[in-house]
């Protein structure tokens, strides 16, 4: 008797760990949407057998996209499932040392999930601001000269400079991860931007005492000079969070189930740091080099879900927060037949196709078929709502606003479940979608893209110019203006799903913006 209750009661435990898979989301830094092998097995070039392997085991989304063409507002809306333009960010990133701008009382999925016993991990890029405790007179201090050339003498750090950074990197950095539903965290803010040291939960490992040697702001590295631990180097951070991920995910009594892990990738957005293991692999030069050591640090991740049992119950989902970045020599990879973009339109920072539109893959084992493509418009926002649909949670009034839930297309269904999606470039330059089309209120990519100018509005019929080649605003003035009325419809009411009105917390801009006078 005593044996069959300890079977039923693991069956029991079993059933439960079932409704609750564990959730991993592997989120890339500017991978192009053809920059795998899965999703561009013609004009791609760079091996991605990790990568690929996902998508045979499970979904592969061919309508799949960022909020922008940019990160912070992507990772934003991933996190939240609501638009990163009903905040202030109107346009650009959160600048170096910038405010946290997810608000203190907005559900995450993180949040979500801890709402429901979940155990929740966040492991890479966070560059969404902190509390920094930094004066507005002190932010000088932070701050150093960029070097010309990798040549170039580096000074040391004045007294006062020291004396600031002490005072500030001895202290809890308040309103970052851990304050916004993850209950562990281990990262770096920016990789290419001070402070150029590893942060774990609300402290940073070690004291900055130095600045970067000039060597390391050459060949698309670092960007920005300030306060740096006087031994880092930009080549350990990929393997130190491949390493933190996959002990994390592999150790049940740090991470015990049902778990949570958000790993935000530093790469393969600058610096291009590759490892000599993985130099001169791809052939193609240093950003394909570290494509593949990402793929590689993937790789170990699935691994370690395999080693400790897990794999079978939780939910994978690899995708990139925008676009691959022109300046790391796509057009030197274009020439050598690998095409970042595929078959779009634009690069990162475009309301163009290739600015947004980016690898998503899923796999389920049990709930999603092995193998399968969706070509259903999806966004980074439905996270929050499929996760809540999961756990039969209802979302909050004020939460998720442009969250729809993904999971009947998760389970083989073929129908549009989003009407409808905004995408915006660098600049904040609207995309919508509504079915077939996409209407861009504004002349231009938005972003780095050269394009016409001489046409105000554009207006694309993606089902048959994938390229985004032919306007054609003028020969559809009445789709143009239903398309603008329905971008109208969606900023005044706070949301895309359905439910009351929401405010947004600015005053939202719109487009075409008026001209310079």
């Amino acid at each position: 008797m005593k044996a069959f209750l300890l079977l039923a009661a693991h069956l029991l435990s079993a059933d439960l760990r079932a409704e609750k898979p564990n959730l991993v989301i592997l989120y890339a830094d500017d991978l192009g949407y053809g920059d795998t092998q899965c999703y561009n097995p013609e004009r791609g070039k760079i091996p991605t057998p990790h990568i690929d392997r996902l998508a045979t085991q499970g979904m592969r989304f061919t309508d799949a996209h960022s909020s922008s063409g940019v990160c912070s507002p992507s990772r934003y809306t991933l996190l939240t499932g609501r638009y990163h333009w009903r905040t202030r960010l109107q346009n650009g990133i959160v600048g170096v040392f910038g405010e946290p701008l997810i608000a203190p009382d907005r559900l995450t999925l993180p949040g979500l999930a801890k709402q429901h016993g979940y155990h929740t991990a966040a492991v890479g890029k966070w560059h969404l601001g902190w509390d920094w405790p930094v004066a507005s007179g002190q932010r000088k201090l932070l701050q150093g000269p960029r070097p010309k050339n990798a040549r170039d003498a580096v000074p040391e750090p004045t007294e006062a400079q020291r004396a600031l950074w002490t005072a500030l990197f001895s202290k809890p950095i308040t309103g970052g991860p851990t304050a916004r539903g993850f209950d562990s965290y281990f990262g770096t803010d920016v990789p290419n931007w001070p402070p150029f040291c590893f942060l774990e939960n609300d402290r940073t490992l070690g004291i900055p005492t130095a600045f970067l040697p000039a060597s390391d702001f050459a060949d698309n590295r670092a960007s920005l000079q300030g306060p740096a631990l006087a031994d880092w180097k930009l080549e350990g951070i990929l393997p130190a969070l491949g390493e933190r991920a996959s002990s994390l995910i592999g150790d049940p009594a740090a991470l015990p189930e049902p778990f949570l892990v958000y790993l935000p990738f530093t790469s393969p957005h600058t610096p291009l740091a590759v490892n000599d293991t993985w130099k001169g692999k791809s052939g193609l030069g240093a950003y394909a080099d570290l494509v593949m050591e990402t793929d590689a640090v993937i790789g170990r991740v699935l691994a370690a879900l395999d080693e400790r049992g897990a794999a079978d119950n939780t939910l994978v989902v690899f995708t990139s927060d925008n676009g691959c970045a022109p300046y790391i020599g796509a057009a030197e990879l274009e020439e050598q037949g690998h095409f970042p973009s595929g078959p779009l339109r634009g690069y990162k920072s475009d309301v163009w196709e290739g600015g947004h539109r980016v690898p998503f893959l899923v796999r389920w084992p049990g709930h999603v078929g092995p193998g399968s493509v969706c070509d259903q418009l999806v966004q980074q926002a439905d996270l929050l709502a499929t996760l809540a649909d999961i756990l039969g949670a209802e979302l909050p009034a004020n939460a998720g606003e442009d969250s729809f839930s993904i999971l009947p297309l998760l389970r083989g269904e073929d129908r549009p479940l989003r009407g409808n999606a905004v995408n915006c470039s660098m600049k904040g330059l609207p995309g919508l979608r509504s079915g077939q089309w996409k209407f861009i209120p504004g002349a231009g990519s938005g972003g780095w893209s050269k394009g016409s100018d001489d046409q105000p509005v554009q207006l694309y019929d993606l089902s048959a110019d994938l390229g985004e080649t032919h306007n054609l605003a003028a020969d559809k003035p009445e789709k143009v203006a239903e398309m603008k009325t329905l971008l109208e419809t969606l900023i005044t009411r706070g949301r895309s799903t359905p439910g009351p009105e929401q405010p947004n917390d600015v005053k939202v801009r719109r487009f075409p913006l008026p001209s310079p006078k």
